[in-house]
C-alpha cells in the first residue's frame, strides 16, 4: 500500500458526540428564548464553538454583550463536557476500530483533525488515543473549517505533503477545508448534506 496520511475528524466519524452537541445547544437556546432544530444543528457541525454561538443568536435575532456571550459559551461547554463524560468505548462509530487497526498494519501515518477542543477527552475516554500518531484540535488552530488549518497542520505533523493525504469528514465545512488543502476527502453522512 502507497503511504498515506489519513486524517479523521471526530464528531460523527470516529464517535457519535453531535448528539451531545445538539442537547447541550438545544438547552442553551431554549434558555434564551430560541427555538432550535436539529436540522439548525447540521449547519454548526464542523464550525468552531463562537461562530455556532454567533449563527444560534442570529437564528434568534439576539444581540449579547461580550461578557453575556461568554458565559454561554461557557454554559454551553459545561453541559457537552457533563454529556461526554458519561462516554466510553461503546460510543465508537461502527467499523472505525478495524479501519484505524487496519492502517497501523498497514504502517500508514494517521491523525485526528477536528475543530472540537475536547478532542483529546474524548479519545480517551473511549480508549481510542493510543491510535492516532498525531492529533490536532481546536486547541491547536485559530482558523475554524472551512479554513483547512487543522488539516494541513496535520498533514504537517505527520510529515506528508497535503496532496498524500486522506481526509474523512461528515460536515460540509469540513469537506470544504479538505478540498481547498488538495487532500482527498471522503463525506460520511448524508449525500444530501454533503
Amino acid at each position: 500500500m502507497t503511504k498515506k496520511g489519513f486524517i479523521f475528524d471526530l464528531d460523527g466519524v470516529i464517535v457519535d458526540t453531535a448528539k451531545y452537541h445538539y442537547l447541550a445547544w438545544k438547552k442553551l437556546a431554549n434558555s434564551i428564548g430560541i427555538d432550535f432544530s436539529q436540522e439548525q444543528n447540521e449547519h454548526l457541525k464542523g464550525i468552531s464553538r463562537v461562530r455556532s454561538l454567533e449563527k444560534i443568536l442570529e437564528w434568534g435575532n439576539i444581540t449579547l454583550l461580550e461578557d453575556e456571550f461568554l458565559q454561554l459559551m461557557n454554559k454551553k461547554n459545561i453541559d457537552y463536557l457533563n454529556y461526554i463524560d458519561e462516554m466510553d468505548d461503546n460510543e465508537i462509530l461502527p467499523d472505525v476500530s478495524r479501519i484505524l487497526d487496519y492502517l497501523i498494519e498497514q504502517e500508514q501515518p494517521i491523525a485526528l483533525g477536528s475543530a472540537s477542543k475536547n478532542a483529546r477527552v474524548i479519545l480517551e475516554r473511549v480508549k481510542l488515543i493510543e491510535k492516532f500518531d498525531t492529533i490536532v484540535d481546536g486547541n491547536d488552530v485559530s482558523k475554524a473549517k472551512p479554513n483547512p488549518e487543522v488539516f494541513l497542520n496535520a498533514a504537517n505533523s505527520l510529515q506528508m505533503h497535503a496532496v498524500n493525504c486522506v481526509v474523512f469528514e461528515d460536515s460540509v465545512a469540513g469537506i470544504q477545508a479538505a478540498n481547498t488543502a488538495n487532500m482527498i476527502s471522503i463525506g460520511i453522512g448524508k449525500e444530501s448534506i454533503l
